[in-house]
């Protein structure tokens, strides 16, 4: 048997073997991508058609038909003048909710609770935009210190026992169910008293507090990796030139893996951002505008969540239309300082 021919088997099954791989490897890619895709798909299918002018610049109007609306223009009983401060004051309730009158027949009471839980979707979800970037940007702002120098430190220090501790808490605080960031929160936070004994009670600081927790692991391992990737003849140079270690730190190492941080703190926003257990046990929500931190506040996966279990399509509606909103603002957020930091390194 010439060499030629004994060669021609072996070539064969290595090709054949390459091929399947190469198959599994495009598979196992697919069914990574495929999910991603029909989720994005189907949210912005549903949600889009939710979205106007008023979703984005009104708050939150209970679902009503038009007879209802015509209703709460004029006196319904006339025994007294309308008010438009209450205008539910002097309101037949019953032919709201559908209760049947004396000598209607039940028929026309199903009709007009069918009618009300088909009303159209009303308002919209500017109250929960303004809550999510104050309270996100709140909790941002106290986790990127906190991540980026613990990130130094674990990057820097690395052979000690403190550093061995740091890291591997991180690692089990950034696998923690958020439900327990948020009953903890609330145990420590909401559920403390004041001066006066009183508890403190739900607010956007303590939603804020809450998303820290789950903020910071992912900012200081993401911080660490980076940093690792710094040539050490960078720090070198430094240190040749004069410079202190902690000086070349924050005027070199830092600023040569900026883009990296700035990664690493988009994604911890992004975990923040679609988080909603812990704000259910901190900020309780609203349905109304506030842009005090002190107060309960609305948030965009509150509404979410909240309006999904609404009986009234029109509320489900909104529940989409917020949930594509949460996508599209996270998104939007990662390439606009992907952009920024892509020119500052240019500039350099």
């Amino acid at each position: 048997m010439s060499l030629k021919s004994s060669q021609v088997p072996n070539y064969r099954r290595r090709k054949v073997t390459d091929m399947i791989m190469r198959g599994l490897v495009l598979l196992a890619a697919a069914c990574a991508i495929v999910p991603l895709v029909l989720i994005i798909g189907y949210v912005a299918v549903i949600g889009g058609g939710a979205l106007s002018w008023e979703f984005f610049t009104d708050v939150y109007q209970p679902p009503m038909t038009a007879a209802t609306m015509d209703m709460l223009g004029s006196s319904p009983t006339g025994d007294a003048p309308f008010d438009p401060n209450d205008p539910f004051a002097n309101l037949d309730l019953g032919a709201l909710t559908g209760a049947p009158e004396d000598g209607a027949s039940p028929g026309a009471s199903d009709e007009k609770g069918a009618d009300i839980l088909e009303a159209p979707a009303r308002g919209g979800v500017f109250h929960a935009i303004v809550g999510t970037l104050l309270i996100t940007s709140l909790a941002v702002l106290i986790a990127m210190p906190i991540g980026i120098l613990a990130g130094v430190f674990l990057s820097e220090f690395s052979n000690n026992s403190v550093a061995t501790v740091v890291r591997f808490a991180c690692d089990v605080l950034s696998g923690a169910p958020s439900i327990i960031v948020g009953v903890t929160a609330y145990i420590l936070i909401v559920n403390a008293r004041d001066a006066s004994g009183q508890p403190i009670g739900f607010s956007g600081i303590a939603g804020a507090i809450a998303l820290t927790f789950l903020m910071v692991p992912t900012i200081t391992r993401t911080t660490e990796e980076v940093l690792k990737l710094v040539p050490e003849a960078t720090r070198e140079a430094a240190l040749a030139m004069g410079a202190t270690t902690w000086y070349s730190t924050f005027t070199v190492v830092i600023p040569t893996a900026l883009s990296g941080i700035v990664t690493g703190i988009m994604l911890a926003f992004a975990r923040g951002a679609g988080e909603t257990a812990p704000l259910i046990m901190t900020v309780l929500g609203s349905n109304v505008l506030v842009t005090s931190l002190l107060q309960p506040i609305a948030a965009l996966p509150l509404v979410t969540y909240r309006y999904t279990e609404s009986p009234f399509p029109g509320e489900n509606t909104l529940a989409w239309g917020s949930a594509f909103v949460l996508m599209m603002l996270v998104l939007f957020v990662n390439i606009l300082v992907r952009l920024a930091t892509r020119n500052r390194l240019r500039m350099r």
